[in-house]
């Protein structure tokens, strides 16, 4: 019993810890202005207010980056699921030349740190004339994801056995019917949980979309963010209450999605 108060006591301090930042995110977002900035915080509010929200809101700017936001996460979303499950199915069920080095590959570019990557994927993107576009942005994202999504992915599709497969070819079922009737359902707790790390990823992003794109109309809600801050100082009620707006989709889309997402990361991890 003194264990398991102990094991719970700990787990109970760690949610707190974990949870508090939120907390005091959410909190700060609702007191008036002359209560943020007060010396002595305040764990409870004393009074509350939708003033910030609304000057979030009537900030310039939050519309066009919510619209670029919601297409660049969408298509990053949807590319890097599709393409990852199709690398992943040929690296788990044909063997071809470059196969190995093509897996120390994407694990080695997992390895690399995202800031190395700026200029050589924004030279790439300067030669290709996709600089200041979504599209380049897009494709920026997908790059980064794929190792990871494709890892995943893989340590998945290992844990299927290959004779449902065949028992189906067999039936007459052609390469994509099996593909599309047997393999993508037995998948789908793997490709969620690679939508999240890519939706969270695209989403989040402030270093490619602020070095991307020049045109502010093109900036994500990430880099829409650092306007409450000017060379006058920084509007805290207004930056916090974006903040948390600015975390709520990522709060649904987990929340509408993590059933799965507990036994897709831990197959696409161990099994392979």
């Amino acid at each position: 019993m003194i264990r398991r108060a102990g094991r719970n006591v700990t787990a109970a301090v760690f949610c707190l810890v974990w949870i508090f930042p939120v907390y005091w995110m959410v909190l700060t977002a609702f007191k008036p202005a002359g209560d943020i900035l007060r010396p002595t915080p305040e764990f409870l509010p004393s009074a509350v207010t939708l003033d910030n929200f609304a000057d979030a809101l009537a900030k310039p700017g939050f519309v066009p980056g919510l619209v670029n936001s919601a297409v660049v996460v969408t298509a990053v979303v949807a590319l890097s699921v599709v393409v990852a499950f199709l690398a992943a199915t040929a690296l788990t069920r044909f063997r071809f030349f470059g196969r190995r080095s093509f897996l120390v590959g994407v694990l080695v570019l997992q390895m690399v740190p995202v800031p190395a990557l700026v200029i050589p994927l924004f030279l790439g993107l300067k030669s290709a004339h996709l600089l200041d576009t979504l599209a380049g942005l897009i494709l920026t994202y997908v790059a980064l994801v794929l190792p990871f999504t494709i890892w995943t992915l893989r340590g998945f599709l290992h844990g299927i056995p290959v004779e449902l497969e065949e028992a189906a070819m067999v039936d007459g079922a052609t390469r994509a019917r099996v593909m599309r009737s047997v393999l993508l359902p037995l998948v789908l707790p793997g490709l969620i949980s690679t939508s999240v790390f890519a939706f969270i990823t695209a989403w989040n992003d402030f270093l490619f979309a602020y070095v991307i794109m020049k045109d502010s109309s093109g900036y994500t809600l990430p880099v829409w963010l650092v306007s409450f801050s000017t060379s006058t100082g920084t509007d805290y009620g207004g930056l916090i209450a974006a903040s948390t707006l600015f975390a709520l989709p990522v709060v649904v889309f987990f929340a509408l999605v993590q059933r799965h997402l507990v036994e897709g990361m831990t197959a696409g991890a161990v099994k392979g």
